[in-house]
């Protein structure tokens, strides 16, 4: 299977900064690569949330007309481990937790799938930062 990666862009969103990678492969795809990188981290998926639908669905609601996303979703986990030692750290860190990854495929670009996540600060949460890098990397291939 090709995957068509494009290099890691760095883009903000708000005051926030983000990681996210690109590729050609569908959709379900990387969300069955995703669920399967979690998992293999021993991790266990907290939840997932229908970002995209629920945007579709209400923006006649909200006075909009705008597609956003395609298709958007949001996983949700935590690592005991890595937790617990960021935490110890620094107590504030569980802010940070649970975790986050999204998938998304943008009206622009209907054959591209973006997955990422937000960049921590410097720090312990590099850490997980690492750890999130290393599962979205692996979701598609890389």
């Amino acid at each position: 299977m090709t995957t068509g990666l494009a290099a890691c862009i760095a883009t903000a969103a708000s005051a926030q900064d983000m990681i996210t990678y690109t590729t050609d492969q569908p959709f379900e795809d990387v969300i069955f690569g995703l669920e399967n990188a979690i998992i293999d981290q021993g991790l266990v998926i907290d939840g997932t949330s229908h970002v995209g639908d629920m945007l579709e669905r209400t923006k006649a609601d909200v006075g909009s007309d705008v597609t956003i996303f395609l298709k958007a979703d949001v996983y949700s986990f935590c690592s005991a481990a890595v937790s617990r030692k960021v935490m110890e750290a620094d107590p504030m860190n569980i802010v940070f937790c649970p975790y986050d990854i999204f998938v998304a495929v943008s009206p622009e670009t209907p054959d591209q799938t973006m997955i990422g996540f937000r960049s921590y600060p410097e720090g312990a949460m590099k850490e997980v930062e690492a750890l999130l890098d290393t599962i979205a990397r692996a979701a598609i291939g890389q």
